[in-house]
């Protein structure tokens, strides 16, 4: 007898809230009323604060380190510094980029603020008092903080430490502060190209420094337990497998007796990707004095010492026939790491996938090269809301195809469109390496030019122009364009790894007797919604609802081991995991479906939430029926129960892309601007919960806006870091941010087994030219050519003076 009502396939689908439906997420069911538990949330009995003393230099020499204040104020346990980190060789730690990071500064320090002294006492407070009393003599040296003066000959030499050896982690070194150099494609046919072509343009674009800033900053709590000897980390961990096999490495402990928990977290954005000095000061601290210790950053700290992001100066050349036809690309980078290479990309790539900057455009040929140096600046390089260096070369490409179309005299779509890679050229290779895995961007583009009445807009600001020019108005309206293609889902192990550990993601699924389950990943959420959108994925293909699959992340001893979440790879690779985990547990309750509906099992087909016998659709047996029978009932021969394991390697990346279209208003006198409209269409493949990527093209394109019209961390000449705090630091409200207009096509990628892509990082890439490029429009018709990032007041009204419009 069957338990089942006899409802339409179609019912039971909807039912089942797989993919495609807009499920609401189950995690804003505790977020939204206070219950989330993040790592300053936790408290253990005993628990201990840490804090630092960071240096007020950005260059120095320590003379003397004098702790005796500190340590003489009531509640402190403990000041530690380098030599007391020497005594158990943690006093330098790894990075994920094969450099080597002090934990606390040895002999010198290389930035402001950077880490001297970690303080733990009874009390947070008490701590930062402690922290205070530290007392440090320095004896200054010359600060190095402008990339382009590193390699000179009499620039200051920053890391010591490394200054005699010749080769680095990829390669030859040109200078004591030169990190590495990295170039691809073939640079004599891409000369050649350019030594022959008709029209040809040449700009630095520069991408400044910016921040990731998540809500919640840095974080751990770090108990030792003496007796056992295991070590138990809470932290805000977007990758905690390689965070334990990271501290297993520094800390020489039994990998199996580290536990790292990530518990719901603040926002991450690839600023929480790395390890920092907090998290190896605490843990010493916890072995030292037996006791949890807890160290929480405060909001200038975050925002001045951990991983920034972006500071790349990009030297873009396009080669083009009259006609509008690229013939060549040629880029260098000038990569500005700061005092350590600390990037988070995979450990082949130093440059991460900046060979993706030939965009979507079909060039014949190009070549790429980048130089990494060191500069009296904070330590990072990580993937702010984009996958490796993603966004930096999206700016330079799509701020290139600008330029170019000015020079030639064409609109801005026109010039890309006659450029596309075709539909048909796919899978593309393209010329510095990728293989593009499917496009449609001829569609896309022209859904977008439809949709935002392109045309009329430019005819509208044609008008304007005039009425400018005879001095009706003090406005200018411009349009920004972008269209730009992705490289996610890190990745394939034939060429990605970090410390060596190929880039798969994994997952295990368990099917209870009662028909419910449990799904555990290598991934961890910052605010993605996992716990909705992974349940909607297992709800589709095993055919029971996504409310009765509980998910879980973030804890190693629970999970399987992943390489965690950023880069937009969750879905790409993590989502290709659960696909697959999935698939194999539906394989097993295919042979005990056949098994007792006694047939074979090709004569069962499968029917949204059960397996039926062909030609009879009433002989059935649900996943419902197939999960109870799996623990009492199974073929001869086969195991009980119903549970998979998957882990997923992908065969290739995935390549999501985009048409961003904003149209904005630029008062010439004030430098304010008003974005008057702004449309992304996005196709990210298969598309799992429409609500939750509209909610993620939200909120790249309104960090893409900050960092486009604001965003900087830049320093002065003496190193004093800037606009480290939120006085300085452009974070967009409600009251700034734009209205979103989303649109979308579907393009599944052909190689991953749902055909997802991922879409969480696209707004960022695509967002940020596109405003650029509606400032750089707005100007360009009295003859600017670029003007470059952030696109402030300020920095707007000074083009505008430099172009004489304030006479």
């Amino acid at each position: 007898m069957n338990d089942a009502p006899a409802t339409t396939s179609l019912e039971r689908a909807e039912r089942l809230q797989g993919l495609g439906c807009k499920r609401k997420r189950v995690e804003d069911v505790r977020f939204t009323q206070g219950k989330g538990n993040y790592v300053d949330d936790i408290k253990l009995p005993g628990m201990l604060h840490g804090d630092f003393h960071r240096s007020s230099h950005g260059h120095a020499r320590i003379v003397k380190i004098d702790t005796s204040k500190a340590k003489a104020l009531p509640g402190v346990l403990a000041v530690l510094t380098a030599e007391d980190l020497k005594g158990v060789n943690l006093a330098w730690m790894p990075t994920l980029a094969g450099d080597v990071q002090m934990v606390l500064a040895d002999g010198k320090v290389l930035f402001q603020n950077q880490e001297i002294a970690f303080v733990v006492a009874t009390d947070r407070y008490i701590a930062a008092d402690a922290a205070d009393l530290v007392e440090v003599e320095y004896e200054p040296l010359p600060v190095l903080v402008d990339p382009f003066k590193a390699m000179d000959a009499d620039a200051s030499i920053l890391r010591e430490d490394i200054k005699d050896k010749t080769e680095g982690a990829h390669g030859a070194r040109k200078h004591p502060n030169h990190i590495f150099t990295w170039a691809v494609g073939d640079r004599e046919l891409t000369d050649a190209a350019f030594a022959k072509a008709e029209v040809a343009t040449k700009d630095l674009l520069t991408y400044q420094r910016v921040h990731p800033c998540p809500l919640e900053t840095c974080q751990c709590v770090v108990s030792f337990n003496k007796i056992t000897g295991e070590l138990t980390i809470y932290g805000t961990f977007q990758a905690p497998h390689v965070i334990r096999t990271v501290v297993a490495l520094i800390a020489g402990l039994p990998e199996q007796k580290i536990h790292v928990i990530s518990p719901d977290i603040g926002g991450g954005f690839g600023n929480k990707v790395g390890a920092y000095p907090g998290y190896i000061c605490s843990a010493v601290a916890s072995i030292v004095t037996g006791l949890p210790v807890k160290w929480v950053e405060d909001r200038i700290e975050n925002l001045s010492t951990t991983s920034f992001a972006r500071d790349y100066h990009m030297t873009t050349e396009i080669a083009a026939t009259r006609q509008g036809r690229v013939t060549g690309l040629r880029v260098h980078i000038l990569a500005d790491h700061g005092a350590f290479d600390a990037c988070a990309d995979p450990s082949k790539w130093p440059a991460g996938f900046s060979n993706i900057v030939t965009g979507s455009y079909d060039f014949p040929v190009a070549h790429l090269s980048v130089d990494g140096v060191y500069t009296n600046k904070a330590p990072g390089g990580v993937a702010y809301r984009c996958s490796f260096r993603v966004t930096e070369v999206a700016y330079a490409i799509e701020r290139a195809m600008d330029i170019m179309a000015q020079k030639l005299g064409l609109d801005p779509v026109d010039f890309r469109v006659r450029n596309f890679i075709k539909r048909e050229q796919f899978p593309y290779q393209s010329a510095l390496g990728w293989e593009y895995d499917s496009g449609d961007y001829h569609t896309a583009m022209q859904k977008a030019v439809e949709a935002t009445n392109y045309r009329a807009l430019r005819e509208e600001q044609k008008a304007k122009q005039e009425a400018f020019k005879r001095g009706e108005t003090r406005e200018l309206m411009g349009i920004g364009v972008s269209f730009f293609t992705e490289i996610v889902g890190a990745g394939p192990s034939k060429n990605c790894d970090i410390l060596g550990i190929a880039m798969f993601d994994s997952c295990e699924i368990r099917i209870h007797p009662t028909g419910k389950g449990i799904a555990r990943m290598g991934t961890k959420s910052q605010g993605q919604g996992h716990e909705t959108t992974w349940a909607q994925i297992i709800a589709s293909e095993i055919g029971i609802p996504a409310d009765d699959i509980t998910v879980e992340e973030g804890n190693t001893d629970t999970a399987p081991y992943g390489l965690g979440t950023y880069g937009s790879r969750s879905t790409p690779v993590a989502g290709a995991a659960i696909a697959m985990a999935s698939r194999k547990i539906k394989a097993k309750a295919q042979m005990i479906a056949a098994f007792m509906l006694e047939v074979h099992e090709d004569d069962l087909e499968w029917d949204v939430d059960r397996f039926r016998v062909k030609g009879n659709p009433e002989s059935f047996k649900t996943m419902s029926q197939i999960a109870w029978a799996a623990y009492n009932k199974v073929p001869p021969g086969m195991e009980p129960g119903l549970e998979a394991v998957s882990y997923y390697d992908p065969p290739n990346m995935t390549y999501p892309f985009g048409a961003y279209i904003c149209v904005m208003d630029i008062d010439v006198d004030t430098g304010v601007h008003k974005v008057r409209r702004f449309y992304a269409l996005d196709d990210c493949g298969t598309r799992i919960n429409p609500m939750i990527i509209e909610g993620q093209v939200h909120g790249g394109c309104t960090e893409g806006y900050a960092i486009a019209m604001g965003q900087e961390i830049a320093y002065d000449e003496s190193g004093n870091v800037k606009g480290a705090s939120l006085m300085d630091f452009f974070l967009p409200t409600a009251v700034e941010t734009p209205h979103w207009e989303t649109d979308y096509t579907v393009t599944p990628s052909p190689h991953h087994p749902i055909g997802a892509k991922g879409v969480g990082e696209s707004p960022n890439v695509g967002s940020v030219p596109c405003f650029a490029n509606a400032v750089n429009d707005a100007f360009k018709f009295l003859g600017s050519t670029h003007i470059p990032m952030p696109h402030d007041a300020y920095r707007t009204w000074l083009a505008a003076e430099k172009l004489g419009l304030h006479a």
